[in-house]
C-alpha cells in the first residue's frame, strides 16, 4: 500500500502532519477491514511520521511553527517508518549554508521527534484496541 499525501497550501508543519495523521488514519482504516473480515490482516507494515526541522539563530529546532518556518535560515523535513528507514530527507539553506554539525543535529533532532509521534500513534492505537469507538 501506497500512500501519498498532497498539500496543496502548506507552511510550518502542514505537510509533515498530514503525512503522520495519514499514516494513523490508514492504520485505523485498515485495523477496520480486519475487525470486518474484508482482510485477513490488517496491510500496515510500519508506521511513518514526519516532522519539520530546521536552524534558527544558529540553534536547530524541531517541529516548527509557522513564525519559525518563515523565519529559519536552513529548512529541513524528515519523514522515516517506526523502525528508523528514512522515507524523505529535504532540506536546504534557505538564507545561508549549514554545517554537517547543524545537519547532523537537525537529524536527531529529526529521529527523536519522529520516535515520539510514533509513540503516539501506537498508544492512539492500543487505546481504540481497548475501547473501539460506535460504528
Amino acid at each position: 500500500m501506497w500512500i501519498d499525501c498532497d498539500v496543496l497550501q502548506a507552511d510550518g508543519g502542514t505537510r509533515t502532519a498530514a503525512i503522520t495523521g495519514a499514516s494513523l488514519a490508514v492504520a485505523l482504516a485498515c485495523r477496520k477491514l480486519a475487525k470486518d473480515k474484508l482482510v485477513d490482516a490488517p496491510p500496515i507494515k510500519k508506521l511513518v511520521a514526519a516532522v519539520s526541522a530546521g536552524i534558527f539563530d544558529r540553534q536547530p529546532l524541531v517541529d516548527l511553527n509557522y513564525e519559525e518556518d518563515k523565519a529559519v535560515t536552513v529548512d529541513f523535513n524528515l519523514v522515516a517508518t517506526e523502525d528508523g528507514d528514512f522515507v524523505e530527507v529535504q532540506g536546504s539553506g534557505e538564507e545561508a549554508t549549514f554545517a554537517q554539525s547543524e545537519l547532523e543535529s537537525m537529524v536527531s533532532l529529526a529521529r527523536k521527534g519522529i520516535a515520539d509521534l510514533i509513540a503516539a500513534q501506537r498508544a492512539v492505537l492500543a487505546r481504540i484496541m481497548v475501547s473501539p469507538p460506535e460504528s
